[in-house]
Order: C-alpha cells, then structure tokens, then sequence
C-alpha cells in the first residue's frame, strides 16, 4: 500500500504534518477527516526508511492492552487531580517498563515541550496510539473534559482485554487436541506404519484396501516430506499474500463470519465492539460520520468495516442512521431496532451500550459452552482415525492367522 505525506491542520487549528498509508489521496483524505485533520497538502512518496528500521517496525511487538490500560488509569488518575499534563507524563514516562510505549512517549513528551496538544503528539505513533484513542483524547481536550475521556477509554480497553482472555481460554482445548492429532498423524506415517508395512511384505499377503491407502499415504510422507514441507510453507505464503489484498482480506473476513459454531460467536463479538465504539465516541461528543469510521477502524473484519464505510457514505448524502444499518445487510435486527428507538429519542449511545452488554453476555455463555459443541466433532475426527488405523492393521493381521491355520 503506498505512503502519503500529508499536512494539515487540527480540530484547534494548529498545524500538523506526517505519513499515512493508503490505497489513494481520497481515501487518504476521509480517513485525515475521520480522525479530526483537515488535510491542506497529501502526496505521494512516504519518508525513507533504512531497512532496519522497517525490519524493527515489522518484528515489534504491539504494545498489549494491558498496558494500555494501566497508562489511562494513571494518567487519569493524575489528570483529575489536578497535576499539569506535561508533569504527569514526564512522570509515566519514567516509570514506563514496556519500550514501545516509553519511546512513545518520550517523543510525546519532546512534543509537548514544543507547544503541541497531546492529541497531535500521540497521532505521531500509530503503532502506538490508535485512531480511536487519539480521537477520544482530542475529545476530551476540546471540551476541557480529558479525564473523563482517558477514564471511558480504559474502560474500553479492560471490556478487550476481558474479551481476548476469554477466547483464548475457550480455544485452548480445541488447539491442543487438534496439535496432538496433526503430530499424531506424523508419528503414525513415518514411525509405525513403516514397521507394519515391513511385517505384511515379509509375509506376502493380499492386503485390504484400507491398508493399501495407509501403506501408500506413508511412503509419501517417508519419501517426499520435503515436498510435503514445501507445500505447506507455500501454502501458507500464497495464504498471507491473498490476505494481504484488499480483496483478500475482505472475503476471508466474510467467510470467518460463516463458519459453523465459531462464525456466529465472531459476528456477536465484532457486533459488541462496533456498538461500544460507536456509542463511545457518540458520547464524548464526536461527529455521526467520524464516529461511524472510527468504529469501522476499530473492527477488526475488513468486510464489515467496508459496510460501515458504505454506511457513512450513504448518511454523508443524506440518509438516516436506521435506514443505512438496515441496507447495509450485517447487523442483527436487535441493533437495528436499538438503532431506529435511539435515533427517535435521541438516546442512540445508551441504546448501543446495553446492545453491547447483551452481545457481551452472549458471546461469554458461546464461549463457555464452545467446548461442549466442539467436542463431538474432535471425538468424530479421532474415532475416524483409529477406525481407518484398526482397519488398516488388523484386517491383513486376520488375514495371515487364517493363512497360517490353513498350513
């Protein structure tokens, strides 16, 4: 994707300049918009970069939300009171432990020193500071109330945090027996199966078309692992350049909303954030449209991110809020009819909130009884294999007993 340069200037009319990448100047210009910049200049030809500094931008490690988290209850809790804003951070700045996050803000900090507001100097490091994040502190700076602002953002990040410990608990199970039947599969091809192989040539009997196949599919894994590797990692390679396009990237995020059993859990779970999103920044006061393409960045579904675009699009040229959510074809009819009783009553981010609540609730009962709906299938794929194994090895095993009884 290319790197454009830009310049432009802020909410508060202060200048600003830097890099973005994005598929053309148009798209690069919503999204300047969308996080509060009006752009003044963009072209084409990013920064130079030596390629440490891109092999160091590609290894480093996202700092965790975690962290986040405990920098937003700091700084709030100083913000509130009472202590400068330059103090506060020179402070955190010193006690950061994490190296992403404490060069951050030392750059931050070399910002506000020059006369920079805070939101200007986080934009700077978007591998750092989201959008969302840099949009909710120029909110807050803006209306004089940036405590409040930096207090619902850890409350954001903690609902993440609570979100991701649940699914990695509910898939742990599924992930270990699913890697002990992938090593299984190896152990058995190039280890046993062999030995068995042997044993039935030195008798020469007829073997049975389930040990055919097992004979077979081990000789390839003996003789052509290599290959085998080969197609695996190019697989994979051809797999992340496909994601890697937008197109890609758009249709693999459609087709991981369709999955059986985890396809639902995922929508609920996307659905969540985009309702907590949008109803944060609704609240602290953001604009319909940038508070639409702030919630579409922060969904991490290309294709419904798309589909919030669209949204926006539509609402820009006039339509209302319920009429694009029902056209745009990807939201429950539960929030849509949050969507239409808020936009009459003026009440859309309370509305939003408890439909983030109850999808919240949702996914933990999904994910809780995941492992109970996941289990017949890992139980089905192991009875197949030890069925497919049985049959394989014992079937020429009966078959030399009764040539043996017949000499």
């Amino acid at each position: 994707m290319p790197t454009y340069r830009y310049k432009g200037r802020n909410l508060d009319g202060s200048e600003i300049s830097g890099h973005l990448e994005s598929a053309s100047e148009e798209t690069a210009a919503e999204i300047l918009i969308s996080r509060g910049v009006i752009p003044t200049s963009i072209s084409q030809g990013g920064k130079s970069t030596s390629f440490s500094d891109t092999l160091s931008a590609l290894i480093a490690p996202a700092v965790p939300l975690e962290v986040l988290v405990i920098f937003c209850r700091q700084l709030f809790s100083l913000t509130k009171a009472g202590v400068p804003l330059l103090r506060s951070m020179k402070g955190l700045t010193q006690n950061c432990t994490n190296k992403q996050l404490k060069y951050a803000l030392e750059e931050v900090v070399n910002e506000l020193t020059n006369g920079r507001n805070l939101s200007s100097c986080m934009q700077l490091h978007p591998r750092v500071f989201s959008p969302l994040f840099v949009s909710m502190i120029a909110v807050g700076e803006n209306t004089g109330r940036l405590d409040q602002a930096l207090e619902q953002l850890a409350a954001y990040y903690e609902q993440e945090v609570e979100t991701r410990k649940r699914i990695k608990a509910a898939m742990r199970y599924p992930t270990f027996v699913l890697t002990f039947i992938v090593a299984a599969l190896f152990v058995l091809n190039i280890k046993v199966i062999p030995q068995f192989a042997d044993m039935f040539a030195r008798f020469g009997v007829d073997l049975p078309l389930p040990t055919r196949i097992l004979i077979t599919t081990s000789n390839f894994f003996v003789g052509y692992w290599p290959l085998l590797l080969g197609a695996m990692a190019g697989s994979l390679f051809a797999f992340r350049a496909w994601l890697a396009t937008a197109a890609g990237r758009e249709k693999w995020d459609h087709i991981k909303l369709r999955l059986p059993i985890v396809g639902g859990i995922v929508n609920r779970a996307q659905l969540s954030r985009f309702s907590r999103t949008f109803a944060l920044m609704l609240r602290a006061g953001v604009p319909l449209n940038q508070s639409l393409a702030l919630s579409a960045e922060a969904i991490d579904n290309k294709y419904l991110e798309n589909r919030i675009m669209e949204m926006k699009a539509a609402i820009e040229a006039g339509s209302t809020v319920s009429s694009t959510a029902i056209n745009a074809n990807i939201f429950t009819p539960l929030v849509i009819q949050m969507i239409s009783v808020g936009e009459e009553t003026g009440r859309i981010d309370e509305l939003l909130i408890e439909v983030s609540d109850f999808y919240d609730r949702e996914v933990d009962y999904d994910l809780k009884t995941l492992t109970a709906r996941i289990e017949p299938i890992l139980l089905t794929v192991v009875a197949g294999m030890v069925l497919i194994l049985a049959l394989g090895i014992f079937l020429p095993m009966w078959g030399m007993l009764d040539a043996m009884k017949g000499m």
